[in-house]
């Protein structure tokens, strides 16, 4: 008899035991940024617009370029709308903390510094720190060991990984940090600075429609820098997602036509922005 009560129990407690685990999955998924980008029925966004090709304003003021047309399909994927949040870069991780958008989709690298703090997605591009250069140093400067010396002005974008990469591999050189792309390389088009460190497609860019003849570009990548998405901490549904959808947009095409569309054919939207 004692056996039958204690197998009785066993198994009430078992029972239990499986109710507040699925209670506690039901409260894990409410509590999931993807539930509640499904009741909002707006996915927000957001990035900073100042990196070419992957998010700038046109002449008319409109944010484009490639994270915004992978924005605009996973709001599609998901079947809700599309709202950019354009936020200062220094600023774009507390912004996310402190839920004033549900993503960052910004060309941010992934670093083990910014996941401590927040989540990222599976890479979707990876990229690295090249030199934009003042002409004057043609043929002296070959790369960024070169530049590791105190007569040598670095320009670089505040709190990028260009910034990081110029302080830990130019050390004993003078960095100076800008708010956004364009002041930064420009002091080096003025002949103010010697050198702008950052991303390979910003500057394969800003070097072929605005550079030549004023500058020299050091295309080799001298660091290793996967882009990824950012979502806040604690939260396996939505990351589960955006890896299943990005696996999915990688194989059916959708991909590599935004990839083409940006990083290839440059001629087709250039004109949209200068």
């Amino acid at each position: 008899m004692k056996r039958f009560k204690l197998v009785g129990l066993l198994s009430a407690l078992f029972l239990l035991t499986a109710v507040f685990a699925q209670a506690a999955d039901i409260n894990l998924w409410h509590n999931s940024t993807l539930y509640k980008i499904e009741k909002r029925g707006v996915l927000r966004v957001g990035l900073n617009a100042g990196y070419m090709p992957f998010e700038m304003r046109s002449k008319t003021g409109k944010i484009i370029g490639f994270d915004v047309d992978l924005a605009k399909l996973m709001a599609k994927a998901m079947g809700v709308k599309l709202q950019i949040v354009n936020t200062d870069w220094d600023g774009i991780i507390p912004s996310l903390m402190t839920g004033k958008f549900d993503i960052i989709m910004s060309g941010m690298t992934i670093t083990q510094k910014r996941n401590l703090k927040v989540n990222f997605a599976d890479p979707y591009i990876v990229v690295g720190q090249t030199i934009l250069l003042n002409k004057k140093w043609a043929g002296k400067v070959k790369s960024y060991k070169d530049l590791n010396s105190p007569k040598f002005t670095i320009t670089v974008m505040l709190g990028t990984t260009g910034d990081f990469a110029a302080k830990k591999f130019m050390p004993k050189a003078k960095i100076e940090e800008f708010q956004t792309e364009e002041e930064a390389v420009m002091q080096v088009v003025q002949g103010r600075a010697d050198a702008f460190i950052y991303d390979k497609p910003y500057n394969s860019i800003f070097y072929a429609t605005k550079g030549k003849g004023k500058l020299i570009f050091l295309d080799k990548p001298f660091t290793y820098e996967p882009l990824g998405w950012a979502i806040n901490k604690g939260d396996p549904d939505f990351l589960n997602w955006l890896n299943n959808f990005l696996r999915q947009i990688k194989h059916d095409g959708e991909y590599q036509k935004l990839y083409n569309k940006w990083f290839v054919n440059v001629k087709d939207w250039i004109n949209k922005v200068q």
